[in-house]
């Protein structure tokens, strides 16, 4: 692999994996629509370190209160305001993804990386997407969010093991189906996303490593998925206050009718 490549994985990984476009679908397309050998799905884990920097970053005044929340809790046994809650659900929502993940590993790596199936589950999401945007109750706030809302959002996090369906994608979708505005819908989904990708790295980073070492390939690749990641959270965060996710619909289904057309004529 080299340089360049790594960079343009990079910033594929950074700006599709916070919009609800679906990143492990877009990192394994490219190298298949311009002709690339395939990096691997270590690779691609790798690259979610510079997206975990990003959300770090961006978030860090709220993890860090969430922090002191665990100390508390830890100490008291009771949750007493808001940020205590929010550490709480999203535990909880993380538990579903981290299962799926232990189970479907394999398929995750074989199966669900074949184009014909993204096409599929990037078109149908993208239905939903507009669907459960444009008909929802735009009433509540990341503050109003309930242990339940926070289960249901870490069931739907599961699906986005099949690239395509994007877990940014799902996560927002359930989301919006709780009636949450979009602001919070986003904003709750880049925060359980922290503790998942964290997993993943944890897990696949040594094998990344292992392949091919700290090369400047990979530093690249992890440096622009940082960058570009942060920048992702705070064009989308502002855009969603005043604007509907159906662009991002959209756009999942001229990807899907790309994908069929590259398809049919190979």
């Amino acid at each position: 692999m080299t340089v360049w490549q790594a960079i343009v994985l990079g910033v594929v990984q950074g700006v599709a994996e916070l919009l609800p476009i679906s990143s492990s679908a877009h990192l394994a397309l490219t190298p298949y629509l311009f002709g690339w050998e395939d990096h691997g799905l270590a690779f691609d884990v790798a690259l979610h370190l510079g997206t975990l920097l990003a959300l770090f970053w961006y978030f860090r005044a709220e993890w860090m209160a969430m922090a002191s929340s665990a100390w508390r809790i830890t100490r008291t046994r009771r949750i007493e305001d808001v940020h205590d809650r929010r550490l709480v659900y999203l535990i909880v929502a993380t538990i579903p993804a981290g299962i799926g993940g232990l189970l479907l590993e394999d398929l995750a790596e074989s199966t669900f990386r074949s184009p014909a199936l993204m096409a599929v589950t990037l078109a149908l999401m993208g239905v939903v997407l507009w669907a459960a945007d444009r008909w929802s109750i735009r009433s509540r706030t990341i503050e109003e969010i309930t242990l339940r809302d926070a289960m249901l959002v870490g069931c739907a996090q599961v699906l986005a093991l099949v690239p395509g369906v994007s877990r940014s994608g799902s996560t927002i979708t359930a989301g919006r189906l709780l009636h949450l505005d979009r602001a919070s819908a986003a904003r709750f989904s880049f925060l359980m996303s922290m503790p998942i990708t964290a997993a993943a790295v944890v897990l696949k980073m040594p094998e990344a490593v292992a392949i091919s070492g700290w090369s400047t390939p990979l530093v690249a690749g992890v440096a622009s998925a940082a960058i570009s990641a942060w920048l992702t959270i705070t064009v989308l965060l502002r855009y969603v206050a005043k604007h509907s996710f159906g662009v991002f619909a959209v756009y999942r289904l001229v990807l899907a009718l790309v994908i069929v057309l590259t398809i049919a004529a190979r």
